[in-house]
């Protein structure tokens, strides 16, 4: 009977050494896909507070020698954005799963609200502003829209746990990504919509889509595309696209067709970003932008300043920083457990990757001209305080990955 208990306790002992090396080992994985400190991801965070370091680097930069860029607005975006990213972060994301209707009814009332007469504000041909009454201050709803948008989408797909096995399904999943997409182009802000349209389809795609029935909708879209804009360059038709759109277009394929507007822009563009060379001309020292021949430098050409100034090496820092941030939160994606927070992760790093892609092709001459802001460095409180809050959905899923089912 002794040599027995002896036993058992012998097998007590290690069993328990057993389990203790398991749960090391379990904090060892956890460690490997993103260090935590107070149960946050800091391989995305680390990043991404990067990047809005380097942005407020660029926006003094561009405040020295261009008035719109108000540095002391783009500080209290970024205040106002931590705050919003802090709160998004400790909320359980998973409450919102359930809550399809009520996001998408929140998402349309932002893309409305510019419409709302008192409080829609138009700028540069666009009726995508709110100004508060009494107050003064505007914002851009469509940009917090943009979130809830990345919630409302990957809270649908979810249901399918990973296989859309009925087209209805699909189909039902497309349309309602098209009533925010719409309502977004009645601004117009063909931009912003262009990003809805991305990473709502990414995640559509990602919750289990099957391959002929995404190959057919792009057959479809890009027939339809070409439908539009076609119909737009022809007397007779409906005229779907606005003037300046279809002007972007053209100059995309040929700046020289017009030279003092879309193409002229696109032309200072492309000569900032060669003049920069390897490590640029220094902070403050940006002639193109300096001196006005660069209209929205501090906004939609951020990038050819921020290459004029830091040259050939300053923006691919800017790019890592991004592979970083997006790879980081693609990793978190993968090994969530729960799919909820995997499509929400996918619609984070969609949004990001085709606004830098966009925004970074648009100044070198290989994507079409649009108003899409680059994340963490353009001119911009609204962008600022929304990209900060996506931030802190990415960061929520980290914080609540380990109740995930």
């Amino acid at each position: 009977m002794a040599n027995m208990a002896r036993r058992q306790g012998l097998l007590n002992s290690a069993s328990n050494h057993l389990n203790r090396g398991s749960s090391r080992r379990a904090s060892t994985g956890s460690g490997r896909l993103g260090k935590t400190l107070g149960g946050l991801y800091l391989s995305q965070l680390i990043p991404a507070l990067l990047l809005v370091v380097y942005g407020v680097v660029v926006v003094w930069s561009a405040s020295l020698t261009i008035a719109e860029a108000n540095f002391p607005r783009h500080l209290v975006g970024i205040a106002m954005g931590l705050v919003g990213a802090v709160l998004v972060w400790r909320y359980d994301y998973r409450n919102l799963q359930g809550m399809t209707r009520a996001l998408l009814i929140v998402a349309c009332i932002l893309m409305i609200a510019p419409k709302i007469p008192g409080l829609g504000y138009s700028a540069k041909g666009i009726t995508g502003w709110v100004k508060v009454p009494g107050v003064g201050i505007t914002f851009q709803p469509s940009e917090i829209a943009k979130l809830v948008v990345i919630y409302l989408m990957a809270a649908l797909g979810a249901q399918y746990n990973g296989k859309i096995e009925s087209l209805r399904d699909y189909v039902r999943l497309c349309a309602i990504l098209l009533v925010p997409f719409g309502l977004i182009l009645l601004q117009p802000d063909l931009g912003t919509g262009l990003v809805l349209l991305v990473f709502g389809a990414t995640i559509i795609i990602c919750s289990g889509a099957k391959r002929s029935w995404v190959l057919v909708t792009i057959a479809l879209i890009v027939v339809g595309a070409a439908a539009i804009i076609v119909t737009s360059m022809l007397d007779g038709f409906p005229h779907i696209l606005k003037t300046y759109q279809l002007n972007r277009l053209i100059v995309f394929v040929d700046p020289s067709v017009d030279p003092t507007n879309n193409g002229y822009n696109l032309q200072q563009a492309k000569i900032a970003v060669g003049s920069g060379g390897l490590l640029g001309k220094g902070i403050g020292s940006a002639t193109q932008a300096g001196n006005g021949f660069l209209p929205e430098a501090q906004t939609d050409f951020v990038f050819a300043l921020l290459a004029e100034e830091f040259g050939f090496v300053g923006g691919l820092v800017l790019l890592g920083l991004f592979a970083w941030m997006i790879l980081s939160t693609i990793l978190l994606g993968m090994r969530c457990e729960s799919m909820f927070g995997k499509l929400v992760c996918v619609g984070c790093a969609a949004m990001w990757t085709f606004q830098v892609l966009e925004e970074v092709g648009m100044c070198m001459g290989i994507m079409p001209i649009t108003g899409i802001p680059l994340p963490f460095i353009s001119y911009g409180a609204t962008s600022m305080i929304a990209q900060l809050m996506a931030v802190g959905m990415v960061q929520s899923v980290w914080r609540h990955r380990q109740k995930s089912a």
